[in-house]
């Protein structure tokens, strides 16, 4: 009778899709359809089923903690004068629109700060937060993340300089805060760079308590995935747009796989798993 209700609960719990393998995070939201790390592209991550987002983040002039990638608003607000984040206020930020250089229908789409962001966050899902400056950013960080709605296991900080890890688990404990890398090669026959010695020990002296990689199919492996897990660290893949690079990791068990089409790898794994190949 005992195993019969294993059994039962097995098959419910799969049935119910509760077993869902690798995480999907929506890279800057739902950035393939959306105009990037704005709330119109999360919202659309939520819609596409995503597991988590991830934003990148700096300080205004006036220390407002606002939601865009780059150090320059060039790239996503080209019909206007191009300015640096870090020496504009908010209220000046905020005048200026993001959303037309990726559709017409996005039209005045605005940079929202990272409290706007956090509440579109739902209950049972994540923000992976992405700190593109340095670690003058950490003091409101913290205050802004204490104060929002969401739980520590709903927020993972990410970064790929090493002293803001540092100072993101040392300031804010409660949080998951992930290493971020990629790699590189001098020539064509040359090793890619960092190796995974060096990512591990990187990973060890900064207490990351993740890895995330760039979804680089010459570096990563299984014996990289292994070790990284062996060492007590969680291994995440970005960005990955691609159906076959996205099996691979799957493959691999990471633990989360970050992507601009969040629907469209959700819906690859699903069909890998079931048997499908279309």
């Amino acid at each position: 009778m005992l195993n019969q209700s294993f059994k039962l609960l097995f098959v419910v719990t799969v049935l119910c899709g509760s077993v869902r393998g690798q995480d999907i995070v929506a890279h800057r939201g739902a950035s393939f359809d959306a105009p990037e790390n704005t709330l119109a592209a999360f919202r659309l991550a939520w819609k596409m089923d995503a597991d988590a987002i991830e934003g990148d983040f700096y300080l205004s002039s006036d220390k407002q903690i606002v939601c865009i990638h780059d150090k320059t608003t060039k790239r996503v607000a080209p019909a206007a004068p191009e300015v640096s984040v870090a020496a504009t206020t908010l209220a000046d930020l905020r005048t200026l629109d993001v959303g037309s250089w990726k559709d017409a229908q996005f039209a005045n789409e605005r940079i929202p700060t990272l409290q706007e962001v956090l509440g579109t966050v739902p209950d049972g899902k994540r923000i992976f937060v992405e700190i593109k400056c340095g670690p003058e950013i950490i003091e409101p960080l913290k205050q802004q993340l204490a104060g929002s709605t969401l739980k520590p296991e709903q927020i993972v900080i990410i970064c790929f300089q090493q002293d803001v890890v540092i100072e993101s688990r040392r300031v804010m404990p409660q949080y998951k805060v992930n290493w971020l890398t990629s790699y590189k090669q001098k020539t064509e026959d040359s090793d890619w760079k960092p190796t995974l010695i060096s990512v591990l020990q990187t990973l060890k002296e900064t207490g990351a308590t993740g890895l995330g990689s760039n979804g680089n199919l010459n570096v990563i492996n299984s014996e990289f995935v292994n070790a990284v897990r062996a060492a007590g660290h969680e291994f995440h893949v970005w960005t990955v747009n691609d159906a076959d690079a996205a099996r691979e990791f799957q493959k691999l068990k990471v633990d989360s796989i970050t992507t601009d089409r969040p629907r469209y790898i959700r819906n690859i794994l699903n069909h890998q798993v079931s048997g499908t190949t279309k």
